[in-house]
């Protein structure tokens, strides 16, 4: 592997839009990720052949204290409206520092980041906790993007707290009603178009014909997102994260939203790794963590069915 793999730079740190700063990280045979520094906010994920696979809008503000619309914002410590603070917390709003002494951690990936999150003055008066939010974000040898959460309760004081989070990632697809998401079949959901009534999914594959805002609960470790125009599968691997979020703004909202295109809900499907029923409490000095996994595979079609055995065995 040495010429041009040896040649990539695996971890870079540089000026994206807006002159913010992020990290660029480089897997050995040409897949890469981009990281801003602000929100701790993967923005891109692209494979071997360099195609992307993270959906962020031609519209997206890269300009503080506006959310960067795409790739994976980081939700904490409240999802949604589900609180008193500002939608879906205020870490995807804050500057991330570069951990410099980041705790030590197995990886088999030369290509990583560690950041590291603590709270303001300004942040305590609006949530009066003290804490360490540690992010890792790597690219593994294979292409495989690993986002590890990890916060830790650093209150003197004796006092715990309790947060809710998720890895609130968009997935780019080609066409919306051509996607379908394998995995959540048979599992109860909060529906947050109808006031968070409690549902249970039916027995097919989910499809998406309309707007969608659910909650899934206890969800298993692995979900599967099937593009069948681009022949491509996004496996999703979560731990220590029960719930999984599915959300499409479909037409009428995506016409709502200054920070997104009006058509751009075809191409993009949010499926989030989150913990948002039974939120996490920590004591002083406990640590929580929660990771995710992502990659694409190719998908393997019978009579227009996924063979899950093969996409969810393949690691």
């Amino acid at each position: 592997m040495a010429g041009s793999g040896s040649e990539r730079v695996a971890v870079e740190l540089c000026k994206g839009i807006n002159g913010l700063d992020k990290v660029v990280l480089r897997g050995p045979r040409g897949s890469s990720a981009e990281v801003y520094l602000y929100g701790g906010h993967v923005t891109s994920w692209r494979n071997d052949h360099g195609e992307e696979l993270l959906f962020v809008s031609s519209k997206a503000i890269f300009k503080p204290p506006k959310a960067i619309r795409g790739g994976i914002p980081i939700c904490f410590p409240q999802f949604g409206s589900h609180g008193s603070l500002e939608q879906h917390g205020f870490a995807r709003n804050k500057f991330w520092s570069i951990d410099t002494d980041p705790p030590p951690f197995p990886t088999n990936s030369k290509s990583f980041i560690d950041l590291i999150l603590k709270p303001s003055e300004e942040d305590t008066q609006k949530w009066p906790y003290s804490y360490e939010f540690r992010l890792r974000v790597a690219l593994g040898p294979g292409g495989d993007l690993m986002l590890t959460s990890r916060v830790r309760n650093t209150n003197a004081d004796g006092k715990p707290f309790t947060f809710a989070f998720a890895y609130h990632t968009y997935f780019s697809v080609s066409d919306i009603s051509e996607v379908r998401v394998e995995g959540l079949e048979t599992l109860d959901y909060l529906d947050n178009l109808q006031n968070k009534q409690r549902f249970t999914e039916q027995g097919d594959a989910l499809t998406f014909e309309s707007e969608v805002d659910k909650i899934y609960l206890s969800t298993p470790t692995k979900i599967a997102i099937l593009d069948h125009e681009k022949k491509r599968t996004f496996v999703l691997r979560k731990d220590g994260i029960p719930d999984a979020v599915v959300w499409n703004p479909w037409d009428k909202k995506a016409k709502t939203m200054t920070d997104f295109g009006d058509d751009e809900y075809m191409h993009m499907l949010c499926v989030e790794a989150a913990a948002v029923e039974k939120p996490i409490t920590l004591k002083p000095g406990e640590e929580w963590k929660g990771r995710l996994e992502l990659s694409a595979v190719p998908s393997s079609y019978c009579s227009g069915q996924l063979d899950p055995q093969k996409v969810l065995q393949s690691s």
